[in-house]
This record gives structure tokens, C-alpha cells and sequence, in this order.
């Protein structure tokens, strides 16, 4: 057993940010899944010719023939002077791409993956996708990274955000369109290995990542004819969040916010880190564990993302009420309650989410003082919601 665990520890070094960072343990969900290119390449004769293809390119990149011919990554993109800032300076990295198409049908947008890998250990994964409504819901993972208050928002009214290890930004909607069945947004996002939640982000990284993805969106937008760019948004960034010192009766430094009683000394409540300065949406994590929150309370505030949450089903939610039936929907279960209202903006969304369903008391407890909290904040309220009581 002792062989097979080193063995695989060995294997997922190649997957760490960097070689002198620790590596990951081989129970890590990351690991186990191996990324979603390597299990797309293993399926069926298509997966083997895209294999076959992406090998050659990365020799392409580093070899001036093929498809990096003029010397450029990532569609496009990306110069050898971006992708060296990347990787602290070092020139030879090898890259293979996923060129960016259509489906047969139209029907899920435009998609691509490409990645750029140091002979040192460091990986970056790029990735062109439309946020999937279907499952972008309360489970999905990629809110899960990408919604995470570590990540800081763009500003500018770009609609993205940035960290260390995590980018991402959506092709604005006049470029991209929507789909018939009003989609999520088509975004373009970066990650550079596995998060440690500390309270330290290193800005310099952070800094580079949200270029690097500003890049990437302008050099597709230009790519399909459409007119202007995106300005470098480092310029504007806020300064990373950092764990709170909560006050009692103010969970996520929301003044009234309390949980029930018998919890307030649970570690379950610990630490929150809230996203920093204004932006699509404002989340309080606590408890991270592999990118995944034991409690998360958020607000999205931007109606492309909320889209993310509107065919989420009840799933043996019961629903609520509002004052005026007007101001939104929303339904509630043990382990996550939600409301959708339609604001001046659009529509948002409000929820509450853990991570199993021992706790029921907290989620009925947290969640109507939440939503008129955050309403009252982002100019929606009041917003007054009522529970039903077989919860």
C-alpha cells in the first residue's frame, strides 16, 4: 500500500503549481479526476486522434512549424513574451490546445482548452465554455472555484474575477450572443493548480492571471470581428480578502445576522472570507475544503450568472413566499435555501448553501435575515421572505 500511495503522490506532483510546492495527495478530488481534457482524449477513436493532435502541437510551440508557426499560444492570444510572464520569465513551455468551435448543433456554444505546461512541475489550464444553466446550480464546481470570495473582481463592468490561481471573465454579450434557451455567459478561465486558503494571496500572481485573462477575451473578441477591447484591469483591483474577525451577531460582517443559539460556538462558523470591494457577486465562504465551502452565503448580483441558478430544481425544497408574490421566488430545503427577485438591475439571487443536511436550523435561520440584509445593500429592498413552517 505504502508503493501505491508514493506512486501516485509521484503522478500528481506533475500537477502542482509549482516543483518545491508540496504535492497533492492522491485522494484529492483533482487527482482522482485527472482533468476533464485527459478523460475527453481517452474516450473512442475521436479521443485518440485529438491526443495525437495536441502532442503535436505541443512540439509546434517549441519547434516554430505547425499551427504556433508565428510564435503565438492560446488561440492566438498569447505572445512567447505572455506566456513567459506567466512562468516567471522561463521561455521554454510547451503548450497543446483544443481549437475553440461549435458543436454540431449550436447547442452548448463555443469551446476550447488549452494548456501551457512548465518542465518544472507548473501547469496552466485554460478553458473556453458557456456556463451551463443545467448544472450550475448549488453543487456546481465551477461556482464552487470561481465564485470563491478569494477571487477579487475585475471592475470596470467587466464581468469576472481574479486570484492567485483562479481567472476568469466573460466574452461580453455582444460579441458572444446569447443562446435561444438564455444561457450563462461564455467565459473564458484560467487555473494555475490548487488553491491553498490562507490569508495570504500573492497580488503579483493575482495580477498576472487577470492580464492573462483579459488577453485571452480580447484576443478572441478579435478573433470573431467584433469591435473594442477590454482595458488592463490591475490598475483597479482591491486589495485580496482576508478572514474576518467576526462580531457576534454579525455573520459575514452583515449586522443583525445571527445563527441559532446552540451553534454560535461551532467551528462550522469559523473564519468567513467575503469578497472584496463591488463586483457580479459577493460570497461569504467558510470552512474551504478542496475549493469546497462547509457554508456558503452568497448574492449574485449580475443577472447573466444568476441564470446559473434558474432551473435549479427544488429537489424536495418547499416553497416560499414573499410579501408581494412579485418579488421573486425561491424555495427552501435542509441543506440550502434560495430566492430569486427581480431588482432594478435584473434579477438576483440570494442563497444560502451547506454542505450536507444535519443542520437544517441554520439554513431556515440565516436565510430570510440574509436576503433583506443584502437586498437593503444592493438597493433592492425591502425584501421581506416567509418560510413555510413544514421546512
Amino acid at each position: 500500500m505504502a508503493d501505491a500511495e508514493s506512486t501516485e503522490n509521484t503522478e500528481n506532483t506533475e500537477d502542482s503549481q509549482y516543483a518545491d510546492e508540496p504535492p497533492r495527495p492522491w485522494w484529492h478530488w483533482r487527482s482522482l479526476t485527472r482533468g476533464r481534457l485527459r478523460l475527453a482524449v481517452a474516450t473512442g477513436a475521436a479521443g485518440a486522434v485529438a491526443g495525437a493532435l495536441l502532442g503535436g502541437a505541443g512540439v509546434a510551440w517549441q519547434a516554430e512549424a505547425g499551427p504556433f508557426a508565428d510564435g503565438r499560444a492560446c488561440w492566438g492570444a498569447f505572445s512567447r513574451d505572455d506566456v513567459a510572464e506567466l512562468f516567471k520569465g522561463k521561455t521554454d513551455i510547451e503548450t497543446s490546445e483544443v481549437p475553440l468551435s461549435t458543436d454540431h448543433i449550436g447547442s452548448e456554444g463555443p469551446s476550447g482548452e488549452c494548456r501551457l505546461t512548465s518542465p518544472r512541475g507548473r501547469r496552466i489550464t485554460v478553458q473556453a465554455h458557456r456556463l451551463d444553466t443545467r448544472f450550475g446550480g448549488a453543487g456546481d464546481q465551477w461556482a464552487d472555484e470561481y465564485l470563491s470570495p478569494r477571487l477579487t473582481p475585475l471592475g470596470g463592468g467587466m464581468l469576472g474575477m481574479a486570484s492567485d490561481t483562479r481567472a476568469w471573465l466573460a466574452v461580453p454579450d455582444g460579441c458572444a450572443g446569447r443562446s435561444e434557451r438564455d444561457d450563462g455567459p461564455l467565459v473564458i478561465d484560467m487555473e494555475s493548480g490548487w488553491t491553498v486558503y490562507d490569508n495570504e494571496v500573492d497580488t503579483a500572481a493575482r495580477d498576472q492571471l487577470a492580464r492573462a485573462v483579459v488577453r485571452l477575451v480580447n484576443g478572441y473578441m478579435a478573433g470573431e470581428g467584433c469591435a473594442g477591447t477590454l482595458a488592463d484591469p490591475v490598475d483597479r483591483l482591491p486589495k485580496p480578502a482576508r478572514f474576518l474577525d467576526e462580531k457576534a451577531g454579525a455573520v459575514c460582517g452583515i449586522k443583525g445576522l445571527r445563527v441559532p443559539k446552540a451553534r454560535e460556538d461551532d467551528v462550522y462558523f469559523r473564519r468567513p472570507l467575503v469578497t472584496p470591494g463591488e463586483g457580479p457577486v459577493r460570497t461569504c465562504d467558510r470552512d474551504v475544503l478542496f475549493d469546497h465551502p462547509s457554508l456558503r452565503l452568497m448574492t449574485v448580483e449580475d443577472p447573466r450568472l444568476s441564470a446559473l441558478y434558474q432551473q435549479l430544481a427544488f429537489d424536495g425544497g418547499k416553497e416560499i413566499k414573499s410579501g408581494d408574490d412579485s418579488d421573486g421566488r425561491g424555495f427552501i430545503r435542509d441543506d440550502l435555501g434560495l430566492f430569486q427577485a427581480e431588482c432594478q438591475t435584473g434579477e438576483v439571487t440570494f442563497l444560502v448553501r451547506a454542505d450536507d443536511a444535519e443542520h437544517p436550523g441554520d439554513i431556515r435561520t440565516l436565510l430570510p435575515r440574509y436576503v433583506a440584509a443584502e437586498a437593503d445593500r444592493i438597493g433592492c429592498g425591502p425584501l421581506r421572505i416567509t418560510l413555510p413552517e413544514d421546512a
